[in-house]
């Protein structure tokens, strides 16, 4: 009997770890440094700096203090619900079997996951909370509108440089092509001294 409790133990573990959460689709991308903060009043936010990308949301200065939004109060409540949900809720009403979250029939806590998980997404979409992502994009995108200027003004740095170095290397050949006039020699006589120069 031992031996199958230790086996439905393992199973379980196994079948639970098939609902981990896993990374995030939306995470930056690798190397790149997120800054997320949320600053009140007339707080300034901090420059980036080392390439991190650094996205503030504002919030009023009265709320410096105060229990976040969405733990003020709770969001099952019935006043917080709205009457479109309230009817969706009548429609799984007596639903059973695969998939319904449903003690009754096989398989029917099979669906309480995708319950949960589509519970979550929903609390998250109706939230009044800050949307961190949409702030970083749009700070990726303000990034993105500077490249292409960037990118210009040293397009333009490096022709320049490119002109500048292929008018010095015609110069130095055409020196090289044309002969220079022959210096004279004013080598003085042997046992003369030589005379210096006059002011």
């Amino acid at each position: 009997m031992k031996p199958f409790l230790v086996a439905a133990a393992a199973a379980s573990v196994l079948g639970l770890s098939a609902f981990a959460p896993l990374p995030a689709l939306a995470q930056a991308a690798p190397g790149e440094k997120v800054n997320q903060l949320i600053v009140y009043g007339d707080d300034p936010c901090p420059e980036s700096a080392d390439g991190a990308i650094t996205v503030c949301a504002r919030k009023d200065e009265s709320e410096r203090f105060r229990i976040p939004p969405p733990l003020r109060d709770n969001p099952n409540a019935a006043v917080n619900q709205s009457w479109t949900d309230r009817v969706k809720a009548y429609e799984t009403v007596g639903a059973a079997g695969a998939y319904s979250c449903s003690p009754v029939g096989s398989a029917g806590a099979s669906g309480c996951m995708a319950k949960l998980i589509n519970q979550a997404y929903a609390e998250k979409k109706q939230s009044t909370d800050v949307q961190m992502g949409k702030l970083i994009e749009a700070e990726r995108e303000k990034r993105l509108k500077s490249i292409d200027a960037d990118a210009a003004a040293e397009q333009a740095r490096v022709e320049q440089l490119e002109k500048e170095y292929d008018a010095r290397i015609a110069r130095e050949r055409a020196a090289e092509a044309s002969p220079a006039p022959a210096a004279p020699s004013a080598t003085p006589a042997p046992g003369s001294l030589a005379t210096p120069p006059q002011d």
